[in-house]
């Protein structure tokens, strides 16, 4: 299984905690957290992915908070590094809200983002 580790890739929201122990404490089966990752897609050219997660995959990067667990794809960190995942309820929609710093540009419904590789080395705080 993953381990924790002491830097975490992404972070919650209070909201978006709340959503994922909702989602897996309804799941049928034996679901531990939320897998996210990005595949290639929509009209910006990344989408960003969700799934439940029975097992740990070699490589996952496990953000744990607020008693709720996310697996982050090992192909996604780099593309994931410092995004703020939240949950958000409006009139017309409610779902997940990625806050990327990595995000060059997004659509116009919202659904797909293009998203450029963090640079490691600024997100350490050594290049400044």
């Amino acid at each position: 299984m993953a381990a924790a580790s002491k830097f975490q890739v992404m972070t919650m929201t209070d909201a978006a905690a709340e959503r994922v122990r909702e989602l897996v404490d309804n799941a049928d089966g034996d679901a531990l957290g939320l897998r996210v990752g990005i595949k290639k897609g929509g009209c910006a050219g990344m989408e960003y992915t969700m799934d439940l997660v029975k097992e740990a995959g070699p490589g996952d990067d496990v953000v744990e908070d607020k008693g709720a667990k996310l697996f982050v794809d090992p192909s996604a960190v780099l593309f994931l590094l410092g995004t703020e995942m939240d949950f958000e309820v409006t009139k017309f929609r409610s779902g997940f809200v990625f806050k990327n710093p990595n995000e060059v540009s997004a659509c116009g419904c919202g659904e797909s983002v293009s998203l450029q590789e963090a640079n490691p080395a600024v997100m350490a705080g050594q290049d400044r």
